[in-house]
């Protein structure tokens, strides 16, 4: 079974900084996309940040210039800095993976999250 553990997350005042770490582990074939949606009160799961396996990225317009994705392959973990933080940037964040496992002789792609870290920005 895949795994997707989360490291980061905390309080910060505005304009701060945090990182994020995501670390994917268990009978991984390959990773195809992986990336952070965050979930504030009252609000809708959106997409932050993500990262596809050819390098190729995409941003939320809210967060353009201020986050940035990247992976380190080698571990199947994936980072995401957060600078200049804004107080509308409060909320949990999931880290999300699509990610082909091994069963068996069997390649099975499937979405996998993260259990979610709190980002809380004071103004």
């Amino acid at each position: 079974q895949v795994q997707l553990v989360e490291s980061g997350g905390g309080l910060v005042q505005a304009g701060g900084s945090l990182r994020l770490s995501c670390a994917a582990s268990g009978s991984i074939f390959s990773i195809n996309v992986m990336g952070w949606y965050r979930q504030a009160p009252g609000k809708q799961r959106e997409l932050v940040a993500r990262i596809i396996s050819d390098g190729s990225t995409n941003y939320a317009d809210s967060v353009k210039g201020r986050f940035t994705i990247s992976r380190d392959n080698a571990k199947n973990t994936v980072l995401l800095q957060m600078n200049s933080l804004k107080p509308e940037d409060t909320a949990v964040y999931y880290c999300h993976g699509d990610i082909t496992q091994i069963m068996g002789w069997n390649r099975v792609r499937g979405d996998y999250w993260g259990q979610g870290t709190q980002v809380t920005v004071s103004s």
